[in-house]
Formats: structure tokens, C-alpha cells, sequence
């Protein structure tokens, strides 16, 4: 493992991504569990001797390479944390749960300078990655602590703990069906009849079992993280569900998804009303729109009147309505698009006739700020109700005004404030 640690460091020191130098023998990877994760790879470990681990130097090479392709903008910051909700017990490294990890640290060290230390104060890393390097600590007005870490790490070590997971659930089942391989072939050996096992447990998919419930109430139901990882996920069907994405405007639950897809589709805000419209919207609005789109409206509010939450409209109007609207600057390959695309609002959607995004450019490099467009809450709404109709007709064709046979008998009142105890995600 003193081996491996060498390696890793070596292979992997042009990477963007920072490593750590003890990825192996460091807390909290650990051979004798019999794996080792190593980015968003699971490597294998093997015993050698009475106390002595090894893994294959090919498989080390092999995430190296993966890692060391991979590109980082560590200017565009994805908020981790602390989100609250409720606090699970420290975990013995299964499952890696990241993002607890890192929130537990900070936490307990007061301090996000200070090393982040696990058991018998060893160096702590996530899959092989030194996180502390790019993690950036913003402070509010109000005192709160914030910790932001770039988006292409955070996509990383959502794929690791996915990865660690499947990895994990594969093991279990081969080791189940070991056991009752074990115990059919004695009772054929007894009886002399041939038996056959049961069907193996497996996700299931969401069909709208949620559907109208309201999250802050839902979300306080006892075992319902329980529940919530029995699901599928519902954008994506083929990871375990681990939250239950909800609308924080109208405060409907959308469906249980898994972390990856609910951090995918949450917008990077920079203030309360203020996103940074960055790359990940392309996934979004370009390449599976049609999925999204039926994730969202999912939303009884959403639905009805035939939008999205003010963010994602607001991103939505500044990534597609306004992209031919930004202006380009000569680059050694044709042109490049100007600066990083940002859009504010001013009123709420509870007020649309006030409500206003204005998409502007920052980080011009001929030194340029400037507003591309003022566009009225109204007119976007509009815009977007027409693309959706181009879209994802299926979708489009279950929303309006004229779809609120669905909804309860008695409005559910906006939730304004989603930083109080119990509306936020779990």
C-alpha cells in the first residue's frame, strides 16, 4: 500500500484535480475492506499475507489516466454546505456520504485552514482527492459559514460514492447468493429434489406515489429516508433514490431522486436572487430536456401555471432566450462567447407583474459588464410555455390552467423561506 501511495502521487501530479500523497494508507481508505476507491473508481484490494494488502498497479494507472483527463474550473463553485436536516452517526468509511464527510470536519475544526483530520489524526481524503486545496469558505451577513467546492469536483465525488455504492449492493448480492447456493445444494443433497431461489429484491421504479404531497409535512414522517432509498431514482431509474426533491416555491415534492441528479439540477446561486448560468445548464435545456422538464412538472404548482421555479426560469431565459444576444471574442480556434453568463431578478413570482431578469455578462475580457437583456417575469413565462410546447409536447399538453383537477380542494400556501428547520433537503 506504501507502494501504491507513491505511484498514485506520481501519476496523478499534472492532474487539475489536487490528490492526496496517502490515498491508500490514510483515513479513511482502508485494503482490508477489501477495496479502495480511488476518484470514481473502486479498486480492488487482495491480501498478500497475515496483515499485508495489495492492489494491481494497472488499476491504480487506470484512475490515474481518468483523473488526470479530467478539466476543472475552480472558479465555477457549487455550494456543499451546511444545508441542515437531520445528522446520521460517522460511518466507518462505507459509504464514503461525501458531503457529510466534509461538513463533519469543518465542523468539528472550526476552521476550514486547519487540517481535517479523521481517527488517531490521519490525514482525511475523499478518494484519493486532497478537497481542502479548492474548498472555498464564504461568510454571509448574518455571520453563517458557507463551504463552496468547484463543480467538476463535486460531479467527481457524486460518481465516487455512486460508484462505491453499486460496488457495495454487487458484493452483498454475490455473497447472498453464495450463502444460498450453499444452503440449496444441502437441502438437494437431503431430499433430492431440485429447488430454485426466490427473486432478488431490486429498486423500484417512482410512479407518482408522492404525487400532491407537501414536503415539510412529508419530510418530518418517520422512516421516510427509509423509504425514500427503496425508490429508484426518478429522473435517471438506475441509481438508488436519496432525496426527495421538492419545489421550493409552491413546496410540493417532486420525486425521490439520487444525490447526483439533485445537485445536477439545483441552480448555482451566487446571492438569493443572483445564478451564474454555467455549463451544466446545457445537460439541462439542451441535451435531455424532455426528462427535466417532467421531472419539474412533477410540481402540482408548476404545473398548473404551466412555468418553472423562479431560478430555473430565470436560468432557463438567460441560457436559451438570451444566448443569441451574447456577444463573442476571436480565439485561436473561431470565437469564443464573452465572459460567464449571470441573471438576477428583482420581485417575486407571487407578484409577476413586478418581477424582473435582467441577464447581463461579467468577466468580460475586453473589460466589458454589460446587460444583455431586461425581460419582464410575464413575457418569460410565455417564451418558455411555447418552448415547452416544442419541446416536450407530452408535457406541456398535462399543464395550464385548465389541468387543476389534480390539485387538492384547499391551496397550499407558498413557502417563501426554505432556510428554516425541516424545509430543507435531507
Amino acid at each position: 500500500m506504501e507502494a501504491a501511495d507513491v505511484l498514485w502521487a506520481e501519476l496523478t501530479a499534472g492532474s487539475a484535480v489536487p490528490t492526496a500523497s496517502a490515498a491508500f494508507t490514510s483515513f479513511p481508505a482502508d485494503g482490508r475492506r477489501g477495496y479502495v476507491l480511488l476518484a470514481d473508481r473502486v479498486v480492488t484490494t487482495g491480501q498478500v499475507g497475515s496483515d499485508r494488502w495489495s492492489v494491481l498497479a494497472v488499476e491504480v494507472g487506470r484512475a490515474a489516466a481518468d483523473l488526470t483527463a479530467m478539466e476543472m474550473d475552480r472558479q465555477d463553485l457549487v455550494r456543499i454546505g451546511p444545508f441542515g436536516g437531520p445528522k446520521r452517526e460517522p460511518g466507518e468509511g462505507i459509504l464514503l456520504r461525501w458531503r457529510e464527510r466534509v461538513t463533519r470536519k469543518l465542523q468539528a475544526s472550526g476552521n476550514s485552514g486547519q487540517d481535517a483530520r479523521g481517527e488517531g489524526g490521519r490525514l482525511s481524503h475523499l478518494a484519493g482527492i486532497d478537497w481542502r486545496r479548492v474548498l472555498v469558505e464564504r461568510t454571509s451577513d448574518g455571520g453563517g459559514r458557507a463551504w463552496w467546492l468547484p463543480r467538476a469536483l463535486v460531479r467527481l465525488l457524486d460518481a465516487a460514492e455512486h460508484a462505491e455504492r453499486q460496488w457495495l449492493h454487487a458484493t452483498q448480492n454475490r455473497t447472498k447468493v453464495a450463502e444460498l447456493s450453499s444452503l440449496f445444494g444441502q437441502a438437494r443433497a437431503a431430499d433430492g429434489r431440485e429447488r430454485k431461489s426466490g427473486p432478488t429484491t431490486a429498486l423500484r421504479p417512482y410512479n407518482g406515489e408522492l404525487k400532491d404531497h407537501v414536503y415539510s409535512v412529508l419530510s418530518r414522517k418517520p422512516g421516510i429516508a427509509r423509504k425514500v432509498a427503496e425508490w429508484a431514482c426518478a429522473v435517471w431509474g438506475i441509481a438508488s433514490a436519496s432525496v426527495l426533491d421538492h419545489c421550493h416555491e409552491h413546496g410540493y415534492v417532486r420525486a425521490p431522486v439520487c444525490q447526483s441528479c439533485n445537485t445536477h439540477e439545483r441552480p448555482d446561486h451566487l446571492y438569493s436572487n443572483d445564478i451564474r448560468v454555467a455549463g451544466h445548464y446545457r445537460r439541462l435545456f439542451d441535451t435531455h430536456p424532455a426528462d427535466w422538464l417532467r421531472h419539474w412538472h412533477r410540481c402540482s404548482g408548476c404545473r398548473a401555471r404551466t412555468t418553472l421555479p423562479l431560478p430555473h426560469l430565470a436560468a432557463w431565459t438567460a441560457y436559451t432566450a438570451c444566448r443569441p444576444l451574447r456577444p463573442t471574442h476571436p480565439a485561436p480556434r473561431g470565437r469564443k462567447p464573452c465572459g460567464s453568463l449571470r441573471v438576477s431578478w428583482t420581485g417575486s413570482h407571487n407578484a409577476p407583474r413586478s418581477c424582473l431578469f435582467t441577464v447581463s455578462v461579467d468577466l468580460c475580457p475586453s473589460g466589458e459588464h454589460r446587460v444583455l437583456a431586461r425581460v419582464p417575469y410575464r413575457e418569460a413565462a410565455e417564451r418558455f410555455g411555447a418552448w415547452l410546447a416544442e419541446i416536450a409536447p407530452e408535457v406541456a399538453a398535462a399543464a395550464g390552467p385548465d389541468r387543476l383537477d389534480g390539485l387538492p380542494a384547499q391551496s397550499r400556501p407558498v413557502i417563501a423561506d426554505t432556510s428554516s428547520g425541516g424545509l430543507e433537503l435531507f
